[in-house]
């Protein structure tokens, strides 16, 4: 940790990913689109000032505002662009060389008379080099120029933004006879004065001339890509612009995605309150222990000095208490929640930007499926969808959902819609598995719905307060949260359906048949009423927990998205039950599911609809139409899955313990992936080895599984503690949790007020 300024790093380093994607060292560049540019440039105005290649980043940073903007007009003369809707003035000023007219402009905005500009962006030297044939005179005088200039430069500086765009480098072999003076010898010289000059009287001052010299390390790697040697492509310019713009605007519009110049966001109220109490948990815990300690020592086996024999202790060590397990829990707790803070809220760690490569994705996707294979045990009983199977299917999906992220695979389409199926079929597991519960046992009793509940959100809310998100921001917890009420509200409203209760009369199936009709009608009702749906939540509190920048669309889109799996997922456990009740089936260890001619003809659908939907998916063009097709069609991938992995008997009879082992723990990574694996909420990557990528992702993902391990341990130790069996118990510490929800939602209210 350098402790420098993120700002000064986007200015001065950087890398290339590829041949495109600039990464600058240490934080993450936003790539802004033109109203965001325009919200952040409200009223104000810019002034470029200096040659031709301060006239092309002019013209790359006004297409940031309007991209359709030409190169027109006179390229030896001042240019204006006003864009009316915002109010944003941007003015480029024709000075190619640092002179006597270009300070006497400068000067003219230091006195009081003048509107200073909000942003200055200067530089020249090519046309002094070449004007005096790369004379030492001119460069002598160059340097006397610049003397005079920089004081008035860092008077600016106090109130506006000013930059000095260092000299690129040039491609001497492309160069025309006029311009071989101009020499990559004569440009460091030139940028050197320059950087030994500015800001030499206003050394221990904030108020800088900011120097922009990062331009040369992108002009080294793409100047040989010139069409004249002299002025830089397109792509490289452009890219400048948007460093000028992140520089700018990153602490304004404080972007997701924008870690560089953005300062550490203070901590709200909750959140210091969550700290105090994390502190207390600490300090309470380390005194209970040591008076446990003292009181064990005091108690603890001595030796008879008489006999030489060694005494038995008169009392056995304490069993631990519940106010200690908790304590302990949320020792640890608080310990891992400093952790994801100090990752992804406080400044310590650099952050990087995701860059998409094939190799990236499938390579680690190769890896873990050899690893998977190498890893194969026999299951301990060979139903369809035992509890190994699906604890290994959702390991594996969320290993490749991991790999997915930290790729940056979504902008490869055919991937992105290989995730929507592995999303889809974790839904279709929480239809399966609640239906089957509630189903079979016909357990409806609230001590069941609050650990189910408790389990999949104990996480969610506590980031939310350490991190200070809202509950939508982790928007599967929310979804397989609704998801679970509503099948809970299917099955227990009246009359209760149950197995036990339709093994009696056979009319009771299609009394259950009746309630998942209604159900998918209220789904499709829904699914083409964002209105209704969105009034629905958008009642407070509802509200709170879903929306998303202030309002439900991000919620609705979700739910959209996947709005048939869980049925398809609860009318597939009704139909596989009811088979094996009428043992239609056969699932005896090493037999096919059926007779070998049914076994034969229904795999060999499955491999063939598996297949289909692949080449369908890889052939998608455009994101929005297969998205409107992904909820009715991605059942047939999932079924044909289940089909083909339970169908042959000794097919059916193992399974991966590697996969198994992640996918106990998978709700946990997919969450903590957010912020101590990814970065800025998984728009990037975090770097605590910086320098060794291979490296660094080997430490951050060993730490990041084991975090994930023991918060699955500390969610279950908790569980038991906060959702007694006992109802009484139960009714007063639901009661607890409401105050603690209204009280959550009280402080919320107060440290919003501000913000608005």
């Amino acid at each position: 940790f350098k402790g420098g300024d993120t700002c000064e790093y986007l200015l001065s380093s950087g890398r290339f990913l590829g041949e495109k994607v600039w990464q600058p060292h240490s934080c993450m560049m936003h790539k802004y689109k033109n109203s965001e540019a325009k919200n952040c440039l409200i009223d104000k105005h810019i002034v470029f000032i200096g040659d031709s290649r301060i006239r092309q980043l002019f013209y790359s940073f006004i297409k940031l505002i309007n991209p359709q903007v030409k190169e027109e007009g006179n390229k030896h003369g001042n240019i204006p662009f006003e864009d009316k809707s915002a109010s944003i003035k941007v003015d480029f000023l024709w000075y190619p060389e640092v002179n006597g007219s270009m300070r006497q402009r400068i000067k003219s905005w230091t006195e009081g008379s003048v509107a200073k500009p909000h942003i200055i962006v200067a530089g020249a030297a090519t046309w002094s080099i070449k004007i005096h044939n790369g004379s030492n005179e001119a460069l002598t005088q160059y340097k006397i120029n610049i003397t005079s200039i920089a004081p008035l430069l860092e008077k600016l500086a106090k109130s506006s933004d000013v930059y000095w765009v260092l000299q690129d480098p040039v491609y001497e072999d492309m160069l025309s006879e006029s311009r071989k003076m101009i020499t990559n010898e004569k440009i460091d010289a030139y940028n050197e004065a320059a950087v030994r000059i500015l800001n030499s009287s206003s050394r221990n001052s904030k108020a800088k001339v900011k120097v922009f010299s990062v331009s040369k390390l992108i002009a080294q790697e793409t100047i040989m890509k010139s069409a004249d040697g002299l002025h830089l492509p397109e792509s490289s310019r452009d890219t400048n612009a948007m460093i000028l713009m992140n520089v700018y605007c990153n602490k304004i519009m404080k972007p997701i995605d924008g870690s560089c110049c953005q300062p550490q966001p203070p901590l709200t109220l909750i959140q210091k309150l969550a700290f105090c109490f994390f502190t207390l948990s600490i300090i309470g815990y380390l005194i209970i222990n040591l008076i446990h300690r003292n009181n064990f020592r005091k108690n603890k086996s001595c030796t008879d000095l008489e006999s030489g024999e060694e005494k038995k202790p008169t009392i056995s060590p304490p069993n631990v208490s519940t106010l200690e397990m908790l304590l302990h829990s949320f020792c640890k707790l608080g310990l891992i929640m400093t952790y994801f803070y100090l990752c992804d809220r406080a400044n310590l760690f650099m952050k990087e930007n995701k860059f998409y490569t094939h190799s990236s994705f499938f390579i680690p996707i190769v890896y873990i499926l050899v690893l998977g294979v190498f890893y194969t045990e026999n299951t301990k009983e060979t139903k369809v969808l035992n509890r190994e199977q699906t604890d290994e299917w959702k390991g594996w999906m969320q290993l490749v959902i991991l790999i997915y992220h930290i790729s940056g695979a979504s902008t490869f389409l055919p991937v992105y819609m290989h995730i929507r199926v592995l999303v889809a079929a974790y839904l279709f597991q929480t239809g399966y598995g609640h239906f089957s519960y509630f189903w079979l046992k016909g357990d409806f009793g609230v001590n069941r719905v609050c650990q189910v509940l408790f389990r999949l959100n104990f996480l969610v809310v506590v980031l939310c307060i350490v991190m200070d998100r809202p509950y939508q921001f982790y928007y599967f917890v929310p979804l397989v949260t609704v998801w679970f009420m509503i099948i809970y509200a299917t099955l227990a409203i009246w009359p209760q359906i149950v197995q036990k209760k339709a093994n009696g009369n056979c009319l009771w199936h299609f009394g259950l048949l009746l309630k998942l009709i209604l159900l998918l009608t209220c789904i499709y009702f829904l699914s083409y009423s964002q209105g209704a749906f969105e009034k629905i939540f958008s009642f407070w509190p509802l509200s709170k927990c879903f929306e998303l920048n202030g309002n439900v669309y991000e919620w609705w889109f979700r739910w959209k998205l996947d709005r048939y799996v869980v049925f398809h997922g609860m009318l597939f456990a009704f139909i596989y039950l009811a088979l094996q009740k009428r043992q239609m089936i056969s699932e005896g260890k090493g037999d096919p599911l059926f007779s070998n001619r049914v076994s034969n003809i229904l795999l060999f659908i499955s491999i063939v609809s598996f297949l289909t939907y692949s080449i369908w998916a890889s052939s998608c063009k455009n994101k929005t139409e297969c998205n409107e097709l992904h909820p009715s069609v991605s059942v047939v991938q999932i079924l044909a899955f289940i089909l083909i992995r339970n169908i042959p008997g000794y097919v059916r009879s193992v399974y991966s313990s590697f996969f198994a082992w992640f996918g106990k723990i998978s709700l946990e990574l997919f969450i903590c992936q957010y912020h101590i694996w990814l970065a800025a909420d998984t728009k990037g990557i975090l770097v605590l080895i910086p320098g060794y990528p291979m490296f660094n992702v080997l430490v951050s993902t060993f730490i990041f599984v084991c975090v994930a391990h023991e918060i699955s341990q500390i969610t279950n130790d908790l569980a038991q503690i906060v959702i007694p069996k006992d109802n009484s118990t139960l009714l007063k510490r639901l009661l607890c949790i409401a105050g603690f929800f209204s009280g959550l939602l009280l402080f919320s209210a107060m440290q919003d007020q501000p913000r608005h």
